[in-house]
C-alpha cells in the first residue's frame, strides 16, 4: 500500500502569500536538506519529493561531475512570505535532475493546483530545452498515482514518455534473501583512494557495455562521490573476482534522521550477468543498513533486467511507478 497524496486527519494550510525565487548559494542548500527530510517524513517515507541522499548525490555527483549546472539557473524555491528572513519556511521546490527536466517537492500541506501550475510554468521558463527547429522541450515527472498534477500537464499539452522509473521499497518486517556469492568471489567495503580506478572501471563497465574504451574519462570523478555528506565506505560494497577484479558495486546512502537508506548506483560488469553477483551485494548491503538502524530501503529501476532483481530483493512488496511527460512547443 502506498500513502495517499493528502493523508487523512492533516489539515490543509491556507494558502498565504508565497514568494517564489532562485536558489541563492550554499545556504540554500543545507535548508533544502532540513525541507526534504521534513516532506519525506510526512509522506511516510515515499518518494513523492527526493530523498536528502538523492537530492546529495545530484548535487556532488550528477551535476558536479556530468551536468555542471548553475545551481543559481536551475533550482526555484517556494516560501512561506514571512517579513523575517529567518522565519521564512521553504514550501515547494522545481529542480532538474538532467537538462531539459523537472522534479517538483512540495510540502503535503501547501499542495495546491494554484502552486502545482505555477511550478509547471516556472519550469518551462528556466528549464526548458531548445528542440532543433527552434522551438522549447521540457519532461516533467509525475506518479501514476497523482490525478492532480497528471490532469495539469495533460492540460497545458504534455504528453506521456516512455520508459518509467519504478520505485522499490524494503521494509524492516521482511527477510533479507540469504543470497551468498558464487565461489571464488567476496563481497566486501571498498577499499582505500588505490582501488578508485578499480571501481570506476568496473563502472564504467557496467553502465557503458556499448561504449568503446577509449571513451573512459577516468577515476579522479569518484573524489566527489566521496565528498557527498553521507557518503560511508562501509556502505559502499564491491564483488570482487578470484583474480581480485571489482566486478561489481552497489553504494546505500543511510539517512539516520528518517531511518532510510537508499541504493545508487547498483552495477555488475556485462560479462559477470548471471551469476547472482547483483543479488548478493544488494543483500549485503540491506544487512548492513538493518543493523545501523535503517528500517526501509529504497531502489529505483528502469530495465526489465533492473527490475526483476530490484522486486526480487525488496520482497516486491510495496512499488510506484514514477513516469516523465514531455511537452514540445
Amino acid at each position: 500500500m502506498t500513502p495517499p497524496l493528502t493523508q487523512p486527519g492533516r489539515k490543509l494550510v491556507l494558502m498565504s502569500p508565497l514568494t517564489m525565487r532562485p536558489y541563492q548559494g550554499e545556504d540554500d542548500f543545507w535548508r533544502i536538506r532540513v525541507f526534504l527530510r521534513e516532506v519525506f517524513l510526512l509522506n511516510q517515507r515515499c518518494e513523492r519529493s527526493w530523498q536528502v541522499a538523492r537530492w546529495d548525490y545530484w548535487r556532488w555527483h550528477v551535476n558536479e561531475n556530468i551536468f555542471h549546472m548553475p545551481l543559481e539557473k536551475v533550482i526555484y524555491l517556494w516560501e512561506t512570505a514571512n517579513s523575517d528572513a529567518n522565519s521564512k519556511k521553504i514550501v515547494a521546490m522545481v529542480n532538474p535532475d538532467a537538462p531539459e527536466e523537472a522534479f517538483f517537492q512540495i510540502h503535503p500541506a501547501y499542495r495546491t493546483p494554484e502552486l502545482e501550475a505555477n511550478m509547471i510554468q516556472t519550469a518551462e521558463a528556466y528549464l526548458s530545452g531548445k528542440t532543433e527547429d527552434g522551438g522549447k522541450k521540457l519532461r516533467i515527472w509525475a506518479h501514476a498515482d497523482d490525478p492532480l498534477r497528471q490532469s495539469l500537464l495533460s492540460e497545458r499539452g504534455y504528453v506521456k514518455g516512455d520508459w518509467p522509473e519504478n520505485e522499490w521499497y524494503w521494509s524492516d518486517d521482511l527477510p533479507i534473501l540469504d543470497a551468498p556469492a558464487p565461489d571464488g568471489f567476496v563481497i566486501r567495503a571498498l577499499g582505500d583512494v588505490d582501488e578508485l580506478p578499480a571501481r570506476s572501471w568496473a563502472s564504467w563497465r557496467a553502465f557503458h557495455p556499448d561504449e568503446p574504451d577509449e571513451k573512459y574519462e577516468g577515476w579522479t570523478w569518484y573524489h566527489n562521490i566521496q565528498r557527498i555528506p553521507q557518503y560511508r565506505r562501509d556502505l559502499d560494497i564491491v564483488a570482487v573476482a578470484p583474480d581480485k577484479t571489482i566486478v561489481g558495486f552497489c553504494t546505500l546512502w543511510l539517512d539516520d534522521v528518517t531511518r532510510t537508506a537508499m541504493f545508487e548506483p547498483v552495477g555488475v560488469m556485462p560479462e559477470y550477468h548471471g551469476q547472482g553477483l547483483g543479488k548478493a551485494i544488494m543483500c549485503e548491503g540491506l544487512r548492513r543498513v538493518k543493523k545501523l538502524g535503517a528500517t526501509r530501503a529504497s531502489v529505483g529501476g528502469f530495465s526489465v533486467e533492473a527490475n526483476a532483481l530490484y522486486r526480487r530483493v525488496t520482497g516486491g512488496g510495496e512499488h510506484r511507478l514514477h513516469e516523465h511527460w514531455v511537452k514540445t512547443w
